[in-house]
């Protein structure tokens, strides 16, 4: 932007680069960008990638390593892979590490009649083992619902739908039970978020097993042990960033979370994205637009978009008013129509490039929103639910969809840069400001 003040950025950031702990400017880099192409406005059509395919690897190669978990030695080796993957590329590569505190349920249940029944402990749900007797709670368990049976002593039963967990807890607890049960409308399990402290354990049951409890216990007395088995704990996420040398100030920045949720591979959501986001920086390296651009694969969005969080949070206001757009690309490898939604004149270039593709109204829920909320124009390309989604059936995703993604994502890019080629010869800098825009300790909020 035109008439802004030059503005002294913060000089360092705590990096891992390739598993060494280290405090740095900026990160070294095994091998240097080949000669820059020129790329005129004529040449912004529809790509062919260089090596269509190779995004199905990485893909591969991230899935083999196992569950991406936020905290766990996995996310060292991915974050390895990706690092190692862009060098190669050309760019410098380096690690943002942030800290946030985790919730996890180390194994939750029901128990009755001999029998365990599996369940999913609420996030932010105390941990607890009440033994007592389960009382179903008419309609959703509104105050009045509660005040309609006795539950002083009791484990609540009550079906989800119509007013926050959290609202539903409180009214529990509130009415005297020593826990509460929430069972899902839908046939599968039920996973979720209090969004507040609650005095009472909460977990929640799928429809397929919760339903018929509900009707038994309307019934006939029932005798039950609740058991939420959960903990808190402090992780260290690992934000992979990559760029050319000397490129501190980006016109635009295109990232994907790598992180997948316990027990799923995560080869849709989200190796896909990682793998587009790597395959675009590839396309890109030997082009002056690879001196406008950043490269981020995030970790800890399962976890509430905590990499992203920690990104937005610690850069400069300089560096994110410079962006022209924040492309986020989250389940891409499976369902064939492409999806994308976020900041208008955005969504509207990306139907330029590709009439094929769709809006749809989707705001929040991936790493885009961090961005968005800072005012950073967004870009967010999906294609939508399926029904692997959060399982350990996560394992396949479409190569030639991958490769599709990642040619629409470089030619909106070109369409965002476009520019007078002459003015990036070889070696020239972008913004010349070589200072890191991150705080030297970097924690999450």
């Amino acid at each position: 932007m035109s008439n802004k003040k030059s503005v002294q950025l913060k000089p360092t950031i705590q990096l891992l680069v390739a598993g060494a702990s280290i405090v740095i400017g900026v990160a070294g880099c095994t091998q240097q960008p080949q000669k820059v192409q020129a790329l005129s406005n004529a040449s912004l059509k529809q790509t062919d990638l260089v090596n269509p395919g190779r995004a199905g690897a990485d893909v591969q190669a991230l899935v083999k390593l196992g569950p991406r978990v936020a905290g766990t030695p996995v996310m060292e080796k991915a974050s390895a892979y990706l690092i190692q993957e862009y060098r190669k590329a050309g760019y410098m590569a380096e690690v943002q590490t942030f800290t946030y505190p985790k919730f996890e349920d180390l194994g939750s249940n029901l128990s009755l009649d001999g029998k365990t029944i599996a369940g999913i402990a609420l996030n932010g749900s105390l941990a607890g083992k009440p033994t007592a007797r389960l009382v179903a709670v008419p309609n959703v368990g509104n105050s009045a619902d509660f005040a309609s049976v006795d539950v002083k002593g009791a484990i609540a039963i009550v079906q989800r739908g119509e007013i926050r967990f959290l609202q539903k807890a409180e009214n529990a607890a509130a009415a005297g039970a020593v826990g509460l049960v929430i069972v899902n409308t839908a046939s599968d399990s039920l996973s979720g978020t209090l969004g507040g402290k609650t005095k009472i354990p909460v977990l929640g049951l799928s429809g397929d097993l919760g339903k018929p409890l509900i009707k038994r216990v309307q019934s006939q007395p029932l005798n039950v042990a609740l058991n939420v088995n959960t903990r808190q704990r402090v992780v260290t996420g690992r934000n992979v960033i990559a760029h050319l040398k000397g490129v501190t100030r980006p016109s635009v920045l295109l990232g994907g979370h790598y992180d997948s949720v316990p027990g799923a591979p995560g080869a849709n959501d989200n190796a896909s994205g990682t793998a587009v986001v790597l395959e675009i920086a590839r396309n890109l390296s030997t082009t002056p637009l690879a001196r406008q651009s950043w490269f981020v694969a995030f970790d800890g969005e399962e976890d509430g978009l905590h990499g992203s969080r920690a990104f937005v949070s610690t850069a400069e206001p300089e560096f994110l008013q410079g962006l022209k757009g924040m492309l986020n690309f989250d389940m891409v490898g499976v369902n064939n129509k492409l999806l994308v939604g976020g900041t208008k004149s955005l969504t509207t270039l990306a139907q330029a490039t590709d009439p094929g593709v769709s809006t749809f109204g989707g705001s929040g829920g991936s790493d885009h929103a961090p961005f968005a909320a800072a005012d950073v124009p967004v870009l967010f390309f999906y294609r939508g639910q399926e029904p692997n989604y959060h399982s350990p059936n996560d394992k396949q995703v479409d190569s030639k969809l991958l490769d599709q993604t990642a040619g629409v994502g470089l030619d909106v890019v070109k369409r965002l840069l476009r520019f007078d080629s002459s003015s990036l010869g070889e070696g020239s800098q972008t913004r010349a400001n070589f200072s890191v825009p991150f705080a030297a300790v970097t924690k999450i909020r």
